[in-house]
């Protein structure tokens, strides 16, 4: 069992056009008997099982978040949504699939039954992988029709596979150039989070450590609050993103720390952030530049291509500008969680 499938696990083996496409991140998966269950909430919020939620799932469990992939690729969102994640745990467990609105009136009725029986709520009448891989949709040319996806649902997939990641990169500028005072007593606290004193956080220390502090939060909940926070993908959280993760929100959003940041970007003083500038932004953070020009676009409410200062300072104030759809808060909303247990955390150390 995989136990985390998403888009993000997809690579392709190269850039060839006719390049393998692999299954990644085994870093949750297990082996099974068949008839094991298995207890512990483990996954990311939108493509989590209900009864993964209820704590009682076997291997069907990866069966719907394949569902919730399919349904994601035809139309852009995700079936289940909501501004928290308990809000999408809710969905997921009491929500209607719609298949009304745009661009479902347009996709056949064949991939609606597949996706029908992959996001059934009982596991036991779900589809299995076998029958998936049987069903007409899957094996027969002639019954999904070739034409390609509407427009609006590229720019959706695009929106939704681009988190903000001038907003990311700006947080870890203005934290790090934070005093002493103003951290607070951030530093001890990632020290005593880092037990092997290696400058970075692992999964496990986080757990460990919010759970040592009194922290009830679920083995999900953490996992993503890790995701959330790591910022360069590579697993652990280095002391930048924990304190671009923790600090205060309103210490971030001061006047003279936007201005510091906006500066930050703006390398040659022109008063604007061009899409050049995000670029090299990125590759000194580590990020790649994908989508670039759809962020941008979303940020930029006069349209001329770049970034001006109040454009940046709206960006920053508001809860996730640039994330695509408007909907889309969860990324931020599992920050200010991460702040919340952590200052918690950091009140019982003081």
């Amino acid at each position: 069992m995989h136990r985390d499938l998403k888009p993000e696990n997809f690579l392709f083996s190269c850039s060839d056009e006719e390049a393998a496409l692999k299954a990644t991140d085994f870093g949750l998966s297990v082996f099974y008997k068949p008839g094991d269950t298995f207890s512990d909430v483990v996954g990311s919020p939108y493509y989590v099982a209900p009864e993964v939620l209820r704590k009682l799932y076997g291997p069907e469990a990866d069966v719907w978040s394949a569902g919730v992939i399919l349904y994601i690729l035809l139309s852009g969102v995700p079936p289940f949504w909501a501004e928290t994640e308990a809000g999408i745990f809710r969905q997921i467990l009491q929500g209607r699939l719609d298949f009304e609105s745009e661009p479902w009136p347009g996709i056949s009725e064949s991939a609606k039954d597949l996706i029908r029986k992959m996001l059934n709520r009982d596991p036991k009448k779900r589809f299995t992988a076998h029958e998936v891989l049987s069903h007409p949709w899957i094996v027969d040319d002639r019954v999904a029709p070739d034409k390609p996806l509407d427009n609006a649902v590229l720019s959706r997939l695009k929106h939704f596979s681009a988190m903000n990641k001038l907003k990311k990169m700006a947080l870890r500028v203005i934290a790090e150039s934070l005093s002493e005072e103003e951290i607070g007593g951030l530093k001890e606290l990632f020290k005593m989070i880092d037990t092997d004193n290696s400058g970075t956080i692992t999964f496990d220390e986080l757990k460990d450590g919010l759970r040592r502090v009194g922290s009830e939060l679920m083995e999900s909940e953490i996992q993503a609050l890790m995701d959330a926070a790591d910022v360069d993908n590579n697993g652990t959280i280095d002391y930048g993103e924990f304190l671009a993760a923790t600090v205060h929100l309103n210490k971030l959003e001061r006047e003279e720390n936007l201005i510091s940041a906006f500066t930050f970007f703006d390398k040659d003083g022109s008063g604007y952030i061009t899409i050049d500038e995000l670029s090299q932004a990125c590759r000194d953070f580590g990020l790649d530049d994908v989508h670039l020009d759809e962020m941008i676009k979303e940020i930029d409410q006069d349209n001329d291509g770049q970034i001006d200062y109040n454009e940046f300072a709206t960006m920053m104030r508001k809860g996730n500008a640039g994330g695509g759809i408007g909907r889309r808060t969860m990324r931020n909303t599992l920050n200010a969680n991460l702040a919340d247990a952590l200052r918690i955390a950091n009140t019982k150390l003081t």
